[in-house]
């Protein structure tokens, strides 16, 4: 399979640079045998009683910061993942890359020492501790197409209602549909609640290098699943319901912990890359935004749903006008051996 394979052609003006003025107030094209055009506010018609949502529940950081080397130039920071309470792996841009032993120093009278590299990434021992410091001087990462610098409302709305475990540095962005009254009328509607927690790293916008796919190896990003989660997709299956993934992130989480064969507990990395031909094992139905074109969230879901079925929904989204990708509309999707 070639990356030019997963393309299609998607007009600069539809990609969403703000959310909808209502977290339901989004657009869903649900593609089964067909695609019909709803609201979010219509994802209850959707759902069966018995079916099972299983959210992410990562946190997104405030990633972003800007300091200075010691020789005075400009440097952008982008941290990748927390390595323990003052370590860790960043992107880090500047005209020159720093050295090994240099440091940077940031608002608030913090600094980083560079100790290291780890491929494109530098490890940084900070000399604060970073949780509570990116949260009072990081900004929000908003992704490289949004073309703007975070505000304020950002800071609410890049972030899911139920995000409780700090990690991400891009946000599930499924999720962000959804708001109180949206969880509870589907509670309401007997559909069940899990979650996992995969944080979603920066790599997650990043292009694949090579034209034939399989060269491409995936950023690693963490995982856990715990043993709640694996007990209501059991019992929602023994059940006769659906386990329903709320982003590509859910899905790459139950995923990586049904490798063996069956749904376990995990706890760890996965660099898990998705194609066509995989077999799915835990995932019934899905809920996603529209991915960038050539990317792997978009060979995932043409895993999901069959290729030519997704590129054709595509390109009903970009003919009705839809908004793309993190701040944009929301598809349901149910797999190809079901249309």
């Amino acid at each position: 399979m070639l990356i030019s394979d997963f393309d299609y052609e998607l007009p600069r003006e539809l990609i969403a640079r703000y959310p909808a003025q209502d977290r339901r107030g989004s657009r869903l094209l649900s593609v089964g045998v067909g695609v019909e055009d709803l609201g979010f506010a219509d994802l209850p018609s959707l759902l069966c009683p018995g079916d099972l949502l299983v959210f992410n529940d990562t946190r997104v950081i405030k990633a972003r910061l800007n300091g200075y080397k010691e020789t005075g130039g400009k440097a952008e920071i982008l941290v990748e993942r927390i390595e323990s309470e003052r370590v860790a792996l960043a992107h880090v841009r500047a005209s020159k890359s720093p050295k090994p032993g240099s440091r940077l120093k940031f608002n608030g009278g913090a600094e980083a020492l560079v100790a290291g590299r780890d491929g494109d990434l530098f490890l940084l021992e900070f000399s604060a501790d970073l949780l509570p410091y990116l949260d009072a001087h990081g900004d929000v990462p908003l992704p490289p197409y949004i073309e703007r610098p975070a505000d304020a409302a950002d800071i609410e709305r890049y972030q899911t209602i139920y995000a409780t475990d700090p990690g991400a540095v891009a946000a599930p962005t499924a999720g962000l549909h959804f708001d109180e009254a949206m969880l509870a009328e589907t509670r309401a509607a007997s559909v069940q609640h899990a979650h996992v927690t995969l944080h979603v790293g920066a790599g997650t916008f990043q292009s694949l290098r090579e034209e034939h796919i399989e060269e491409n190896r995936l950023h690693s990003e963490r995982v856990e699943v715990t043993q709640d989660c694996c007990d209501a997709v059991a019992s929602t299956r023994a059940a006769g319901g659906r386990v329903i993934a709320v982003g590509t992130t859910s899905v790459r989480a139950l995923e990586c912990a049904s490798a063996s064969g069956v749904l376990r507990p995990f706890s760890g990395e996965t660099d898990m890359f998705i194609l066509p031909g995989y077999e799915f094992r835990s995932v019934d139905a899905m809920l996603t935004n529209f991915h960038l074109p050539q990317s792997s969230l978009l060979m995932l879901v043409a895993a999901f749903a069959g290729k030519d079925r997704i590129l054709s929904a595509y390109n009903h989204a970009v003919r009705e006008k839809y908004r793309f990708f993190s701040y944009g509309d929301a598809m349901f999707l149910t797999p190809a051996r079901q249309s």
